[in-house]
């Protein structure tokens, strides 16, 4: 455990319901990316409300899921945030014996009256990046795809959490052009720029021009690779185009700051509902895109408002994203 543990045994305080823990998600705190989002929110949420809180990190957060939850509660927290998809039924379970805590989970729906489920509608914001990517490679107006005529994505890992993002790109960039080539990798780790710089000159050299990184610090060598290679990549989760300025066409930004400042918030003016489960989609601006400060003077116009005509027909249901956690598999993803 980090320095931010908790007591395995803590007597419950009458005082609990001012408390609150977070507990951090695969990738760990540093990741640019998901998890940094979470404890900014956090952080900001418990410095409005006058709420105190701790921060609970372990490197075996999956495999120690059932004891990560229950020390937690235990501690005397009122409000335990989990931002660890993979905990979702074993948090189910948790919640049932520690009725007076209220349970949050990110990206996965758990039951219970004293459980609020938070779910970003990550293929929502992917599809108008694969928009964005397809109309740009179809084109070739930027320097270097003349020869690199084809899209790819770098994936954490193979799980739904992932393969949402992925489905929604694909699906926005054959929304463009149907026989458009997606090829899709795993890198089995949101921790290594080292392999997602290697797996990302591979997809370059066999002809990919932009490259979605959906694999937290992973993607980030993915970035890299791109600016060495003199092509693109998409970041995610918060805005990453400074990264690589002008290599970068866009980044997929997951709010995850502002949901979680909202949980607490809610949570401290007793507004936080048990049992509901919380969409964050482009209608809430729980996810979208960035302003392309350093491509969008190179993205053709057209292309641009087909980003823009695409995010209008979602938000007002014309175009249905699919959903690979509610919905299983698409055939394009099997």
């Amino acid at each position: 455990m980090g320095s931010a543990s908790l007591p395995q045994n803590a007597a419950a305080h009458p005082e609990n319901e001012h408390k609150a823990v977070l507990i951090i998600g695969q990738g760990g705190l540093g990741d640019q990316s998901y998890n940094d989002l979470g404890h900014r929110g956090f952080t900001l949420g418990l410095a409005q409300t006058g709420l105190t809180g701790r921060v609970l990190e372990t490197s075996s957060v999956v495999a120690e899921g059932g004891t990560i939850l229950r020390q937690a509660a235990s501690s005397g927290a009122g409000l335990v945030i989990d931002l660890e998809y993979s905990h979702s039924g074993i948090l189910q379970d948790v919640a049932q014996d520690f009725p007076d805590c209220h349970f949050v989970i990110l990206n996965q729906v758990a039951s219970g009256s004293n459980v609020t489920s938070v779910l970003f509608e990550e293929q929502q914001g992917s599809f108008l990046a694969g928009v964005l990517a397809a109309g740009v490679v179809k084109q070739a107006h930027l320097p270097g795809l003349e020869h690199h005529q084809e899209l790819g994505v770098i994936g954490g890992t193979r799980s739904v959490g992932i393969d949402k993002f992925i489905a929604g790109f694909v699906q926005g960039a054959h929304s463009v052009d149907p026989g458009l080539g997606v090829r899709i990798s795993y890198a089995n780790t949101f921790s290594d720029p080292a392999k997602g710089l290697e797996m990302a000159h591979v997809m370059y050299d066999s002809g990919v021009g932009i490259i979605y990184a959906v694999a937290g610090t992973t993607g980030v060598g993915v970035i890299h690779a791109a600016a060495q290679s003199g092509l693109y990549a998409i970041g995610v989760d918060q805005n990453e185009d400074g990264l690589a300025p002008g290599h970068v066409l866009t980044s997929m930004l997951k709010h995850t700051e502002v949901a979680l400042d909202r949980v607490v918030t809610d949570y401290a003016h007793g507004r936080l509902a048990g049992g509901s489960v919380v969409h964050m989609g482009l209608s809430e601006d729980g996810v979208g895109l960035t302003e392309m400060r350093y491509t969008r003077a190179l993205i053709p116009a057209n292309v641009l408002q087909s980003v823009t005509t695409a995010r209008e027909d979602i938000v007002s249901g014309r175009v249905h994203v699919w959903n690979v956690v509610t919905q299983g598999y698409p055939d394009f993803m099997r």
